[in-house]
């Protein structure tokens, strides 16, 4: 094996690998939709801070158990945070059309993003209830506040769920994107009620379009400790039920929003098929509540971006929701180091390329070795040629002809091959990085490029890439074999259209791994080369 073979194995290895996510992403079992069929919602209009009319009657709506819940419609109170915009619906008394003021829609659209909607196309809402104990499942209806919340003040709602009066109260942090959730139940009826409460997140099984790459989107479930991630295809299969102390919610690309009970609660978090669509929630049992008994749940909502630190801050496991693949040993430090880069210069893409360097400089000896092997190669190119003029078409002699030239001139061709194996996790841990952290999210370079999560617009990066790729087969020494040849020319075009699909901030990555490989291996060939036999 030369070090042309093993730089193209290397290549087309991560092809592969890039290749193989997309395949999975959208090769992945579909997942067929129930016989049940969801009705058509209407998004209700946005509200203004004027106070909200009531609804005429407090009657609970009751559903038989197995009905799917359908979005709430109907009057909503409107409340706003630092980081918050959203409106909190008085048919059930849950968070709705939900913007994330910090994260705009799109780099031309400044609209906060929305973590839940109520529109079909994008459908993610809030969903509680109460099921009693012979089955009927009750939804509060709440009576407009007399008085409208301001900013991060706490808002109180009182309502009714058949026998059940509800009080709930919102408490928003300024600068928080975990809401905390007191509810207050009382049992207003002639006889004992007995039931649970639940609270989950119900989302269409909309997929988001990431070239070349296998972002997870579906539930995420933890159980007793243990983290897992349920696609819409599992959840339609396998429908998950899961007794113990845990938490639910739903996850996308850059966003989560789960449910979190207290942490000791003996709970059931579950993810299934709610009529078309998907739910992942918590259930939470009531204790027994004689006529005029009361009993409160404490638990807290997050709805905000998959940030590790302020995930990992909450001591809940949710930091496992940024999924780093095979490499998180390695790729969770690089982030820590990148995120600290940012901190220093205020750009994400300069963060990008000081990272690179150090990287580059971690394996500077092993990438040494494998230059010095490859300028020692194309020292011995003119014997190469000439022993294959010699030889002619005969492979195996020429083989052999080869193996001997190289002991002779003390040459070993395997020297190149480990320190670029060695260097593959560290570029796919990067590679996640990159493309899991949210802080990336329509992040600015320069000029051109402004956001760094997706593709160049004008295709620059890529072109440079390939050009870089280009000037760094000039230093290598040429393949002797004419097929080989043609193919190592081929690539710095082929990788120039194949990276003009990919994120910015990863093609950034590539091109200065690209130029300071050139650089240190120009040194190292000029230096070898210039030394007399």
């Amino acid at each position: 094996m030369d070090n042309q073979k093993t730089i193209l194995a290397v290549a087309l290895a991560i092809v592969v690998f890039l290749l193989f996510q997309a395949w999975q992403e959208q090769n992945a079992p579909k997942p067929v939709a129930p016989t049940a069929v969801r009705q058509s919602v209407t998004a209700p209009g946005t509200p203004t801070p004027a106070t909200v009319s009531s609804p005429a009657a407090v009657t609970p709506m009751v559903a038989p158990v197995g009905t799917s819940l359908q979005p709430a419609t109907g009057p909503t109170v409107p409340f706003q945070t630092r980081v918050f915009t959203g409106q909190i619906n008085l048919n059930g008394g849950d968070i709705q059309n939900l913007g994330l003021r910090h994260y705009p829609r799109a780099v031309d659209n400044p609209s906060p993003y929305p973590i839940l909607d109520t529109t079909p196309a994008k459908l993610t809402v809030q969903q509680s209830g109460f099921v009693s104990s012979d089955g009927q499942t009750l939804v509060a209806r709440f009576a407009a506040p007399a008085v409208q919340s301001a900013d991060s003040q706490p808002l109180t709602l009182t309502g009714q769920a058949g026998p059940l009066t509800v009080e709930k109260t919102w408490t928003f942090q300024p600068d928080s994107y975990v809401v905390e959730e007191h509810i207050t139940i009382t049992n207003n009826g002639s006889t004992a009620w007995d039931g649970s409460y639940f609270d989950q997140i119900l989302r269409n099984d909309r997929a988001e379009s990431h070239m070349f790459m296998s972002i997870f989107t579906g539930a995420v479930l933890m159980h007793q400790g243990n983290f897992s991630e349920v696609s819409f295809g599992d959840i339609h299969d396998h429908p998950e039920l899961k007794s113990g102390p845990g938490w639910a919610g739903m996850m996308d690309h850059y966003f989560l929003t789960a449910i979190l009970p207290s942490e000791h609660a003996q709970t059931q978090v579950y993810a299934r098929p709610s009529g078309t669509d998907y739910v992942a929630g918590v259930s939470t049992p009531l204790p027994a509540l004689a006529p005029g008994q009361s009993t409160t749940i404490t638990q807290q909502i997050f709805l905000g971006p998959k940030k590790q630190q302020t995930l990992a801050a909450m001591g809940r496991g949710l930091e496992q929701t940024v999924d780093y693949g095979w490499f998180s040993v390695i790729a969770e430090p690089m982030h820590v180091v990148l995120t600290w880069f940012h901190g220093l210069v205020g750009n994400w893409g300069l963060a990008i390329i000081l990272l690179v360097i150090v990287v580059k400089s971690i394996f500077f000896y092993p990438s040494a070795i494998s230059y010095r092997s490859m300028a020692n190669m194309r020292k011995l190119q003119p014997k190469l040629e000439k022993l294959k003029k010699e030889v002619g078409d005969d492979r195996q002699k020429l083989g052999a002809a080869m193996m001997e030239l190289y002991r002779s001139e003390k040459v070993n061709p395997m020297a190149g091959c480990l320190p670029i194996v060695l260097q593959m996790p560290f570029f796919i841990a990067l590679y996640w990085v990159l493309v899991e952290s949210v802080s990336l999210r329509q992040a600015p370079f320069i000029l051109w490029i402004h956001d760094l999560a997706i593709p160049d617009p004008y295709y620059i990066l890529p072109l440079l890439m390939g050009v870089s790729m280009f000037f760094q087969q000039r230093l290598n020494p040429a393949p002797v074999d004419p097929m080989q040849k043609r193919i190592m020319s081929a690539l710095p075009v082929i990788f120039a259209v194949f990276f003009s699909f990919f994120p910015a901030g990863l093609v950034l990555y590539w091109l200065t791994n690209n130029v300071v490989s050139i650089g240190q291996q120009y040194l190292i060939t000029r230096h070898i080369m210039a030394v007399k036999d």
